[in-house]
């Protein structure tokens, strides 16, 4: 069961997810909050992925699905401290140059303009 835990660092929403990110409900989960945080005009967001294990094919359409979200809403969304499995699911799908994947989540909160 996929976790999240959301916090705000300046002026920027990190949402870190724990455990297995397998899409389904969580993608619903996910969305919703995307949602919720772009109607209270926070359009900055960092995923940070430090506690996933596991990323399925799924999941990663949750993200693609949450980074579409946050762009049609005006916003911007970021990846931090993917695991090194899942940086290898990223080039191999092509993903790493949709996503702009940061190495700490402090780096990825400075990379917002």
């Amino acid at each position: 069961m996929m976790k999240f835990s959301s916090k705000e660092t300046q002026g920027v929403t990190v949402i870190a997810l724990t455990g297995n990110v397998l899409g389904g409900p969580d993608a619903n989960v996910l969305n919703d909050q995307l949602r919720n945080l772009l109607g209270s005009n926070k359009k900055k967001v960092v995923i940070d992925l430090g506690a996933v294990q596991f990323i399925n094919s799924s999941g990663l359409g949750m993200l693609i699905g949450g980074m579409t979200t946050m762009r049609n809403g005006g916003g911007e969304l970021k990846l931090a401290r993917a695991s090194k499995k899942i940086h290898t699911l990223l080039e191999m799908t092509k993903l790493s140059s949709v996503f702009d994947v940061h190495e700490s989540v402090k780096d990825a909160v400075g990379a917002f303009k």
